[in-house]
């Protein structure tokens, strides 16, 4: 699983072809005629903050090869920047307080990082997620911080610039269209850091960091800067989620929510970005399936990633690569 062809990190043209015309689909579709189309935006555009989220834990996992099981503890304080930033009679523009909460959660995993990417293994997964539960009680056990009940956001953030209100967060298409855009940019601009010199070390150090470490390069700053970059960008997904959904609450940082993010890393197949998105849709749309289905859809979640993860190593990209190839051949 370490070596570029098992990360599937150049995407075959098959697989490309299928992802273009999901994004295809994808902006196309709120110009659906759709009964009960607000809903489905809003599920639509939950997802693709998912989505982000789960490229940035990508960043970690697939790439670096660290597994980190508080990575939802950024992308629940830049939702709750959000839900302090924003007055109790106006919205907050979006232009500043984006890159403020997206940079705060940034400077908490930076000074996180700092201790726990000097540990590897079984230690760097515990570590990550006691300092995420300290995160978590932080929020849960103070008041002044909104305790177990959480925060309310009472209006998504103003677009508006330099009088120009071309932009309405609070219309439900428009904030869809916004949040693919941020979709789209944080894949292109992850893609090219996956090619990037960069990129290219954190893939070293994933498949063997001692080498790396012999030939010259310093671990500890390239694991450290992406694990600040994967924590600014789950921030950017936080702040998002706190203003599609107008609420945020400790729950956001807790375990479950940094477990769903690996299984939907898992899912679509790590090392490539792509994967993480269609993971997050996937995970998403089953989950819903399964709650509709019956009470116990935990149950019948938990037989489908098992499923996934023994017929489908290398996750559902790779399960189509093998498809189209087994079509191809003669």
């Amino acid at each position: 699983m370490s070596s570029p062809k098992a990360q599937l990190e150049r995407l075959p043209k098959g697989v490309q072809v299928l992802l273009a015309l999901g994004g295809i689909a994808l902006a196309a579709f709120p110009l659906v005629p759709l009964e009960g189309s607000d809903f489905y935006l809003q599920m639509l555009s939950q997802m693709m903050i998912l989505a982000i989220f789960a490229m940035s834990l990508d960043l970690l996992q697939g790439v670096t090869g660290l597994v980190s099981l508080g990575h939802a503890a950024y992308f629940g304080l830049a939702g709750y920047a959000l839900a302090f930033l924003t007055p109790a009679d106006v919205p907050v523009s979006l232009w500043w307080s984006l890159p403020a909460a997206a940079l705060g959660a940034g400077l908490a995993a930076l000074v996180i990082g700092f201790f726990v990417v000097r540990t590897h293994g079984i230690y760097f997964i515990m570590v990550t997620m006691a300092f995420a539960q300290m995160v978590f009680f932080l929020f849960f056990d103070n008041k002044e911080l909104g305790g177990s009940d959480g925060l309310y956001v009472n209006f998504r953030p103003d677009a508006s610039l330099f009088g120009w209100h071309g932009i309405d967060l609070e219309n439900k298409t428009t904030f869809f269209y916004f949040t693919l855009v941020v979709l789209v940019g944080v894949y292109a601009f992850l893609r090219r850091l996956l090619f990037s010199p960069f990129g290219r070390v954190l893939a070293g150090i994933r498949v063997n960091e001692h080498r790396m470490r012999a030939v010259g390069y310093g671990s500890f700053g390239y694991k450290l800067t992406a694990f600040t970059l994967a924590g600014t960008l789950a921030g950017v997904a936080g702040y998002l989620w706190a203003a599609q959904t107008g609420f945020v609450n400790p729950e956001l940082m807790g375990f479950h929510m940094s477990a769903h993010a690996i299984m939907m890393v898992i899912l679509g197949g790590m090392g490539n970005f792509a994967g993480a998105i269609v993971g997050a849709f996937a995970f998403e749309f089953v989950m819903h399936f399964f709650k509709d289905l019956t009470k116990h859809w935990q149950l019948l979640m938990g037989v489908f990633i098992v499923l996934v993860v023994v017929y489908a190593p290398r996750g559902l990209l790779g399960w189509a690569d093998r498809l189209l190839k087994k079509r191809e051949s003669p």
